[in-house]
């Protein structure tokens, strides 16, 4: 039987082929091309470093944005806008609210009220709590549309509560 030649890719490494060649072996290492009869010096195996990563490759920490404290002539005045928007939104729905709707509106207004002047920050700081709360405390005292009027609320809100606080804070003073 004759010896064969064995054809290695370029990327072969030296972990690939045997450590110790049998006598009998078809493999002749004779017929490998030279650069493979070596260890490739760019395949070079380095110890890893029980050194820390460079300072530049870290993450950074990452950082507090603090929020602006609520501003209660910003929340008088949306809290007026929301509760003339929700009383004409819920007004649509006679067969829903009925003789309710002042008594819904007023609840909603109330906790959005609370909200804006206890939590509202600005942009980014708008929860869906508020609403929820407005959904519970309906259907507590029993009022329609529990539902529909926290919904309502809640699409209000997400749609005009953001850019009024840009555009009141964006004004310059006189």
């Amino acid at each position: 039987m004759s010896p064969t030649t064995v054809i290695l890719p370029q990327t072969a490494t030296p972990a690939l082929l045997p450590a110790k060649i049998p006598a009998r072996s078809n493999l002749n290492l004779r017929h490998l091309p030279t650069n493979l009869r070596t260890f490739p010096s760019f395949l070079s195996v380095k110890p890893i470093s029980a050194k820390p990563c460079p300072s530049f490759l870290r993450a950074n920490p990452p950082q507090n944005y603090i929020y602006p404290d609520p501003n209660p002539e910003f929340a008088a005045a949306e809290t007026r806008k929301f509760k003339e928007e929700l009383t004409k939104t819920l007004s649509r729905e006679k067969e829903t609210f009925g003789d309710e709707l002042n008594a819904v509106v007023n609840v909603c207004t109330e906790i959005f009220s609370e909200f804006l002047h206890k939590e509202y920050g600005g942009p980014g700081t708008l929860l869906v709590e508020p609403f929820t709360d407005m959904m519970v405390a309906l259907k507590e005292r029993k009022l329609p549309g529990a539902p529909l009027a926290a919904r309502s609320s809640l699409l209000w809100a997400q749609n005009y509560v953001d850019q009024d606080w840009e555009s009141w804070n964006s004004t310059p003073e006189k």
